[in-house]
């Protein structure tokens, strides 16, 4: 790897967020699922392909030839990739380029970005929702994994996590998984609280006027 790609993808992980800048063949919205993406994700698979011209130079134009058609293949793979976070998106280039002088399928990039996890102690976002779900109490005195699990679980309410379908339960913990990993990607160390008195210990159900609120809430983040 390049010390010029190197600078490249620091750049990019410190700034993607607050970039505007787009690559010359925008990967466009996204048209096999619905809803907006964030601008970062776009960008990201930009910042991605101009990783993988920057190092895999030949093998990138002799895959990509045509100009419509890597667009269409952006929109792929941002589709594709659309539930990781950006920081996630990034580093599994950033994996892939370190790893192997072959230009990587999409099929590669998925793996990339679950290794890309696990350099870090992440487990896989099913990993650590079953690790979550399974956990018994105390929860601060298991031996989890990695803390992200601990904290993405304790946010989605442990409670709500053994008393509910998997498809309520899944979306909820996914997204506060996600959003430690994004921390933990940044470089924040996380640690999981000596204090106990923190933790939800009894399995007991809210009031029903909060667990009205909380549904309605689950429906509107969710989309059920």
């Amino acid at each position: 790897m390049t010390d010029n790609s190197r600078d490249l993808i620091q750049r990019v992980a410190r700034g993607i967020q607050a970039s505007q800048t787009t690559s010359a063949t925008p990967p466009g919205p996204s048209e096999a699922k619905s809803g907006a993406l964030p601008e970062a994700h776009i960008e990201a698979i930009n910042q991605v392909f101009a990783l993988f011209r920057l190092n895999y130079h030949n093998q990138y134009y002799a895959a990509f030839p045509d100009a419509e058609q890597l667009k269409q293949i952006k929109k792929l793979w941002l589709d594709s990739l659309r539930d990781y976070p950006v920081e996630q998106i990034l580093r599994g280039a950033r994996h892939a380029i370190e790893n192997s002088e072959y230009l990587p399928t999409l099929h590669r990039m998925h793996k990339c970005c679950q290794e890309g996890l696990a350099e870090l102690g992440l487990p896989s976002t099913n990993a650590a929702y079953l690790e979550a779900c399974q956990a018994p109490s105390p929860k601060s005195a298991q031996r989890w994994s990695h803390p992200a699990v601990y904290w993405a679980g304790r946010d989605s309410g442990w409670y709500f996590l053994s008393n509910h379908p998997e498809r309520q339960t899944r979306p909820v913990f996914e997204q506060h998984y996600q959003s430690y990993c994004e921390r933990v990607m940044r470089g924040e160390t996380l640690s999981i609280p000596k204090d106990r008195s923190l933790e939800q210990h009894k399995a007991e159900p809210l009031p029903r006027e909060e667990q009205l609120k909380r549904l309605k809430k689950l429906r509107e983040e969710t989309g059920l």
